[in-house]
């Protein structure tokens, strides 16, 4: 593939909030063109979004509009564990089960799709990896599958981001959404293969996603609320 800006050309076919994402993860144009479904999968890309990516590669590839490009599906080992060092982010929407029973399902699917779409966007643009969904929530690690240095600022900056973001979505009149926050940081093993299809995930054993989850119950609304692991590690940066 010819050499060309991956960021500019992100922007470009509509899909810029993954530049940082990219730039981090070093995709440039020698490898755009060999990514996989699996690959920008675990990378925290949603099938709408992967399928827009493949379409505009198979474009730039064929110098002009391509057909619908199915999903490629390698071969893919069971990774062997590993222990690292992970930060963990957990959000999650607040009053969701009032906001389910008064409105209509499809106007539910439409909130929800927004809300989503936001917390992924302000996860995966600092570099988090959408580890899965939890009704209405989101999963997300900072230093997996690719080391951060910064990860756990980086996670509370997402973590602050989701509370400035979600608050101003334009979703439906008289619908206003929250969200809290739990950040945790700390050792934990990571790559044993669980469950079965698409549900299959790398899990992540260990103390912290736990404590990130009972953490993000203690948040105020648009709040972040930090383990003592994580504060050591942003000390200084931001005010707590």
């Amino acid at each position: 593939m010819q050499s060309l800006d991956v960021g500019a050309w992100l922007e470009g076919v509509g899909l810029g909030q993954y530049q940082a994402l990219f730039s981090d993860q070093a995709i440039d144009s020698n490898v755009l063109s060999d990514l996989t479904d699996d690959d920008l999968a675990r990378l925290g890309m949603p099938p709408g979004h992967r399928e827009v990516l493949f379409n505009a590669i198979d474009a730039l590839l064929l110098g002009e509009a391509a057909e619908p490009r199915a999903p490629s599906k390698p071969v893919r080992l069971p990774p062997d564990p590993e222990r690292r060092q992970l930060t963990v982010l957990i959000c999650d929407m607040v009053g969701s089960t009032a906001l389910a029973s008064k409105l209509d399902p499809e106007e539910l699917r439409k909130v929800m799709s927004l809300y989503f779409d936001a917390c992924v966007s302000a996860v995966t643009s600092l570099g988090g990896f959408i580890a899965r969904y939890t009704g209405d929530g989101v999963v997300a690690y900072f230093g997996y599958p690719a080391a951060l240095e910064d990860a756990a600022e980086r996670a509370v900056r997402a973590g602050l981001r989701l509370g400035q973001v979600v608050p101003n979505l334009v979703t439906l009149p008289d619908v206003t959404l929250h969200v809290r926050t739990g950040i945790a940081t700390g050792l934990v093993v990571v790559g044993d293969l669980l469950g079965e299809g698409a549900a299959k995930e790398e899990s992540v054993v260990g103390e912290t996603p736990a404590l990130a989850a009972w953490l993000q119950t203690l948040a105020p609304p648009d709040g972040v609320a930090v383990a003592t692991s994580t504060r050591r590690l942003i000390d200084g940066m931001f005010e707590l």
